[in-house]
């Protein structure tokens, strides 16, 4: 039976909980232990899949289909676990779960109430798996005292109320802010949030406390006095570099120790901290840097994009470079030459999104970098808009467009080169989808295979002929339209497995141009970097030497 870490949050939001749950789950990986990482959220969305990405951020893909919280990137990265459908809930499934069990009569005509039908329907969410790893990781979404987290909290109240005593504990992220007009670290935000939190039956076994400004020792004594808590089990967190210097960072001041002593585990295994040397070894010693364009439609906030920087990143230490991502507007491409924008860039990236706003500067990008002979990188919605070049200015096909943006006009002005996916392939059985359907959940979701052609860049890449990736989108490439652009260059060089579907394309007499429908950033990992990625800005690399 898995031991529960609850990790909860205080005084403001984005204080780092994800990536504080995402380094403790790799520092217990180090000394030997297995973990599992779960996102309870508080808003009512069934999952983030509707949400716009100004809203709430990319939406993070699991291999069994799940569109969940970004935080769920920050576990796969840090512990290679992957994450599946039960790693994520909201209180809109939780609440969905409840009805449809009234509707079905499931209570036996009982008063469905917040206690206990939807806390017991959290903590039955809290099992699911609790006998497959040493330790469960769970983070609470937004902060103690907000209304719409009180069944969250009220759960694991009862959750760790009802198990063996030792078997839960809970962890508290909270702010200590600097006063500059006075040199102070004030710890009374800190002493009032746990104050808060006890308020509801809850006492936090360890504290990490987000600091500008290093915390005295006498500070750390007050907040462990005040606020009921061990003197060592007071974690300063302090503003890194890189996200990746976490897990050291982490395990210097005390964390996964204070983790340990609050289960009593006791010798605690030797931490094996190799990989994440390695990995901050690759990120401080780069030889070289380039940089890299992202031509897309949600460029005012990087966390739409969050998987792709850090898929580059990635991709950078493979190489031992660092890379320099630059944010551009696609519609700026609308009404401006692209030439004074992208020139001194070593690589393009555009990925995806939905809708036609900004699509024609995503084309245009993509013509640059086939007429310059800079390495690209299309995913999802960036290799449809490659085919959809190659279409219009190699295949001669003027008027070559997707049936999305169609749909969007209400009237037909494109020769469908993308046209909404009907139907696939899931496993044994096959999928239908119709235009007026639900917008969540609906989509090709999760992991499919596909077979790469031979000798093609993207089998050298991966080093196989067979590869599963992940997907999330409803326009497909028309196969129809596939011998018309192979005679121009453009090689479908990855399929389904029946043929039907094209996963990936590549322009055959360029250095590298690919394009891919599925979205390689969300298998990345700082210590396995997705090969595409790798082989991307190798591409990189070597165009960077050659300017």
């Amino acid at each position: 039976m898995a031991r529960y870490v609850f990790i909860t949050g205080g005084v403001v939001s984005s204080l780092g909980k994800g990536l504080a749950s995402a380094a403790l789950g790799a520092l217990l990986q180090a000394r030997g232990f297995t973990v599992r990482l779960r996102k309870l959220d508080p808003y009512l969305n069934i999952d983030p899949g509707t949400m716009s990405p100004f809203e709430h951020g990319e939406v993070f893909v699991t291999d069994d289909g799940a569109e969940t919280d970004l935080d769920l990137g920050h576990y796969e990265r840090f512990t290679g676990v992957p994450a599946r459908k039960t790693d994520s809930i909201s209180s809109g499934r939780i609440y969905m779960n409840v009805l449809e069990k009234e509707r079905r009569g499931d209570y036996l005509g009982k008063t469905i109430q917040v206690i206990p039908h939807v806390t017991n329907e959290i903590k039955d969410f809290l099992s699911i798996g609790d006998d497959e790893v040493d330790f469960m990781l769970c983070e609470i979404g937004g902060t103690v005292g907000d209304i719409e987290g009180l069944p969250f909290f009220e759960a694991i109240r009862q959750f760790a109320h009802e198990r063996p005593r030792g078997q839960c504990i809970f962890m508290h992220l909270t702010l200590l802010p600097y006063l500059a007009a006075s040199g102070e670290l004030k710890t009374k935000p800190t002493q009032h949030s746990v104050k808060e939190l006890r308020s509801i039956g809850i006492a936090p076994d360890v504290l990490v406390c987000r600091s500008e400004q290093p915390i005295p020792e006498k500070e750390r004594a007050k907040i462990a006095l005040f606020c009921n808590v061990r003197p060592e089990a007071v974690i300063p967190a302090y503003d890194l570099k890189s996200i990746y210097g976490a897990p050291l960072a982490y395990h210097a001041v005390g964390l996964d120790q204070a983790v340990l002593d609050a289960f009593m585990i006791s010798p605690a295994p030797r931490p094996d901290l190799r990989r994440w040397e390695d990995v901050m070894d690759r990120l401080t010693h780069a030889e070289g840097e380039v940089r890299v364009a992202i031509v897309g439609k949600y460029t005012q906030l990087e966390d739409a994009y969050k998987s792709i920087a850090e898929a580059l990143t990635h991709g950078g230490m493979a190489n031992r470079v660092r890379v320099r991502a630059e944010w551009i507007d696609s519609e700026i491409f609308e009404r401006e030459d692209p030439s004074p924008h992208l020139e001194g860039f070593h690589a393009i990236l555009v990925p995806g999104g939905f809708g036609e706003r900004g699509t024609e500067g995503k084309i245009r990008a993509a013509t640059w970098a086939r007429e310059k002979k800079i390495p690209y990188l299309g995913i999802c919605l960036g290799m449809q808009m490659a085919v959809i070049e190659a279409a219009r200015n190699l295949a001669g096909m003027t008027d070559a467009g997707s049936e999305e943006f169609d749909h969007e006009a209400g009237a037909k002005r494109f020769t469908p080169v993308v046209y909404h996916l009907k139907e696939w392939v899931q496993g044994s059985h096959r999928v239908e989808r119709k235009p007026g359907d639900d917008k969540g959940g609906t989509m090709r979701l999760g992991a499919y295979d596909a077979h790469l052609a031979d000798a093609s860049l993207v089998a050298r890449a991966y080093g196989t002929n067979r590869i599963e990736e992940r997907h999330r989108h409803r326009y497909e490439v028309d196969i129809a339209y596939r011998d018309r652009l192979e005679e121009c260059g453009l090689r479908f060089s990855g399929m389904s497995p029946d043929g039907r579907l094209p996963e990936i394309v590549e322009h055959e007499n360029h250095p590298w141009f690919i394009g891919v429908q599925f979205h390689p950033e969300l298998k990345s990992k700082p210590f396995a970097p997705h090969p595409l990625f790798a082989d991307f800005i190798r591409a990189a690399v070597e165009t960077s030497r050659l300017v």
